[in-house]
């Protein structure tokens, strides 16, 4: 068993992914911020965005740009807990399995019931998780991955684009908690960090 997870790992580092460049993902945050800053995109109130600070992010690091094995398994639906009492409903649709600092982790990615049935996100996944900077650099109620599906059993998991949900920013939002089983027993210093967003 020991042989075979090591030559799927040795395999990963043989293939190559079209990563986000630094360029890339800075354009992504700056787009970000601008969309936090516009009340015609209706995420903050003008009082809101009058009292925002802005955001804060770790440096960008390849290291967190992640070959990782993807195992399909389909769960039954569920209702995620959130910050509220609403309960959208979503489903396991597999595990991510990938090494970090030494350790073997892994993390359930999630559908959307209610999304899937849209043409624009039936390929959309979404993978909530905590790790060991969470309530302290990051989010307390932890930060988010968006993923499409990709071809085969290798996928890239870049946590260079990890985000705050809109809970961060506003009081009027209710935000996926991220399952007992997506809390990474490391510490993923990139994405989005935690701030104190207003005055």
């Amino acid at each position: 068993m020991k042989l075979r997870f090591l030559l799927i790992f040795i395999l990963i580092s043989k293939i190559g992914f079209n990563q986000k460049t630094t360029d890339e993902i800075l354009i992504d945050r700056k787009n970000h911020l601008n969309k936090l800053n516009d009340i015609n995109s209706g995420v903050l109130t003008a009082e809101e965005i009058e009292k925002f600070r802005g955001l804060d992010y770790y440096d960008f690091d390849s290291k967190f740009q992640i070959k990782a094995v993807f195992k399909k398994q389909k769960g039954p639906k569920f209702e995620m807990a959130t910050s509220t009492e609403r309960k959208p409903i979503y489903r396991k649709y597999g595990i991510i399995a990938f090494n970090l600092d030494g350790k073997k982790l892994t993390l359930e990615v999630y559908q959307n019931i209610k999304l899937i049935k849209s043409k624009e996100y039936k390929n959309y996944l979404f993978v909530p998780f905590r790790d060991k900077t969470s309530g302290n650099d990051s989010y307390g109620g932890g930060r988010y991955l968006d993923l499409k599906k990709q071809k085969g059993n290798i996928w890239l998991i870049d946590f260079n684009l990890s985000y705050n949900p809109y809970c961060a920013y506003s009081y009027r939002y209710s935000c996926p908690i991220p399952p007992k089983a997506n809390t990474l027993d490391v510490s993923i210093k990139a994405g989005e960090k935690n701030t104190l967003n207003y005055k």
